[in-house]
């Protein structure tokens, strides 16, 4: 009998093993896979999740597999009304003069975050298919499933996590509840280049198509591509004539670039990605991760909540199972607290996510950033979790980038 069993062991499944076992839980984690082993991801790890693995003492580990740190930002963008521009910079230091963006493979990350639950001491199982969540009087129990050997087994334990993705397990077992849905809005696609430079994070984004490129593992180039559901299967087509012809049309100079190095890895990537919250316990179950809400990776956030939310619930279940206070409660609270922190930013990918040309208010208040360089690393908090939203996006500040006077009614 475990104290919790945690199905699914990678980014957000991991360090939830991982702090349970350091408060002293017995922790079974449980993945299909074996480590290291791949999976589609947009591999960022924004600034706010990169300050997380320092504040878990994994940061060096990263750099220990050679993943550079990203530590400038450049946005470039073109609308009508203002013509072509970019906007360069990064967001300010936290945590005591932290700053740096972190890009690895998954490949590498995922077996990092796996080493330091087992480290902590939880046990962690790969190639274990688990067939079935098991229930008793409406309650998770434990699961059933078999390893790399064939033979069923039986575990039980006090709480069941669901880390394993937006098609959980857990959740479609206990029925959980979603809401603010959305469909699919769009695909992307992705390989490492060898011998192209960066200039850190390139973020190209017009309507109808993004690219995003990034230095990650072995001196390589990370590109991605994104575009709206809708083209997904045209562009899957021809993936290779298409991410090119993509890349070249609003990143001309990133084109050159890669057409002057050397493709190092196959093209991977993904579509029909639903948008949603779930509810994210009930009795003697939980979701943490993409089991708990996803949203298009257009902004990259997906590792960083992982970890938001693996520490979130983390800290709910010792509260619940130490008796500082009602279980329920605890994991109300981390359900309220996740919703507050991606809620805002959810919204603003929902509404993007599509790359409709964006509203012309927005288009305004970045053409208002060009020449205001604390303005420009303040918004690329924003996006890499170091500032919040709502402190960003206010009546004042807003009318203070603009040389508005500011209005009550905004």
């Amino acid at each position: 009998m475990y104290d919790v069993i945690i199905i699914g062991a990678r980014v957000a499944g991991s360090p939830t093993a991982m702090l349970l076992a350091r408060q002293g839980y017995s922790v079974l984690a449980v993945d299909r896979a074996a480590f290291p082993s791949d999976t589609v991801s947009t591999h960022m790890i924004t600034v706010g999740g990169s300050a997380q693995l320092r504040r878990w003492g994994l940061i060096d580990q990263v750099e220990a597999t050679n993943c550079p740190p990203i530590t400038n930002i450049e946005l470039d963008l073109s609308f009508e009304r203002y013509g072509p521009f970019t906007l360069t910079g990064f967001p300010h230091p936290v945590d005591d003069g932290f700053a740096a963006i972190y890009a690895p493979k998954r490949t590498v990350l995922d077996k990092l975050l796996v080493d330091a639950a087992v480290a902590a001491g939880a046990e962690v199982r790969e190639r274990f298919s688990v067939a079935e969540v098991l229930t008793e009087g409406g309650r998770a129990v434990g699961i059933r499933g078999a390893g790399a050997d064939g033979k069923t087994v039986t575990e039980r334990a006090r709480m069941v996590v669901g880390a394993d993705g937006m098609r959980s397990i857990v959740a479609r077992t206990v029925k959980a509840p979603e809401y603010r849905t959305a469909p699919p809005k769009a695909f992307g696609y992705y390989t490492y280049w060898d011998d192209v430079p960066l200039r850190g994070l390139e973020f190209y984004t017009r309507p109808g198509s993004t690219v995003i490129a990034f230095p990650t593992n072995d001196r390589q180039a990370a590109v991605f591509v994104e575009r709206p559901e809708r083209d997904f299967a045209a562009f899957k087509s021809d993936i290779h004539a298409n991410y090119l012809a993509t890349v070249s049309a609003i990143a001309p100079d990133l084109a050159e670039r890669i057409s002057a190095g050397s493709p190092a890895h196959r093209y991977m990537g993904a579509g029909n990605r639903p948008n949603f919250f779930r509810k994210p316990y009930g009795p003697g179950w939980a979701l943490v991760g993409d089991a708990g809400a996803h949203k298009d990776p257009i902004t990259a956030q997906g590792i960083t909540d992982a970890f938001r939310d693996a520490e979130l619930l983390a800290g709910a279940i010792d509260a619940g199972f130490s008796g500082r206070e009602p279980l329920d409660t605890a994991l109300a609270s981390y359900e309220a607290h996740r919703n507050r922190e991606l809620k805002p930013l959810y919204d603003f990918i929902v509404d993007h996510a599509a790359m409709e040309p964006f509203r012309a208010s927005f288009e305004d208040v970045l053409a208002a950033m060009r020449g205001n360089q604390d303005a420009i690393d303040r918004f690329f908090g924003v996006i890499q979790n170091t500032v919040h939203w709502d402190d960003f996006f206010t009546p004042e500040n807003l009318s203070a980038l603009m040389g508005l006077s500011p209005e009550p009614q905004a």
